[in-house]
């Protein structure tokens, strides 16, 4: 008979006797959309002012610079500035921000073009749904102002890798196998 032993390392444990059948496991695919979509509810919640804020630690840990989000009244469309450098360029980038629990459509990067036009290099639009085809092809357009697209999975990636609001646990898995002692 096979049984698993999980230690965690960070809050010391599941709260169980740290036992569990190999058939009560749970496959990672699960585990992993279900602290996605934990955290997407939690950053769907706030406020859109804290969601942009957000977005302006985010592209600080990124390793943008000059990260400023724009005043609510009048921004045209713009949530916020930064400048991303790489090596000895650097490239003014204008974001939005879109709490959507749904798809993000080709119309919100035409309308985002446009309140982009003549004042950066390219841009962002950071959501916490999706972006449909044809908002996919609209923003990678040629001739027009590349717009890079950060959909809801994407963020809880990002959120994760820059460890802002989440934690992560180590989870060593012991197995034993009965049957190996049988035969002995």
């Amino acid at each position: 008979m096979n049984y698993e032993r999980r230690r965690t390392n960070g809050d010391g444990g599941n709260g169980d006797n740290g036992v569990t059948p190999p058939n009560g496991t749970q496959p990672e695919n699960d585990a992993e959309t279900d602290w996605k979509t934990q955290l997407l509810d939690v950053v769907k919640a706030m406020p859109p002012e804290a969601f942009e804020r957000l977005a302006q630690r985010l592209l600080r840990e990124a390793g943008f610079i000059k990260v400023e989000v724009t005043q609510r009244s009048g921004d045209g469309g713009i949530d916020g500035t930064g400048v991303l450098r790489v090596n000895l360029i650097s490239f003014q980038v204008l974001f939005q921000c879109k709490r959507y629990a749904g798809s993000v459509g080709s119309g919100v990067i035409r309308d985002f073009r446009g309140a982009m036009a003549g004042r950066c290099d390219k841009g962002l639009i950071i959501t916490t749904g999706t972006f449909t085809a044809d908002a996919q092809k609209e923003a990678s357009r040629d001739g027009a102002t590349a717009i890079d697209l950060v959909d809801g999975d994407f963020l809880c990636d990002l959120i994760k890798k820059y460890g802002l609001g989440v934690h992560t646990r180590t989870v060593e898995q012991v197995v034993v196998d009965g049957s190996w002692f049988e035969s002995i």
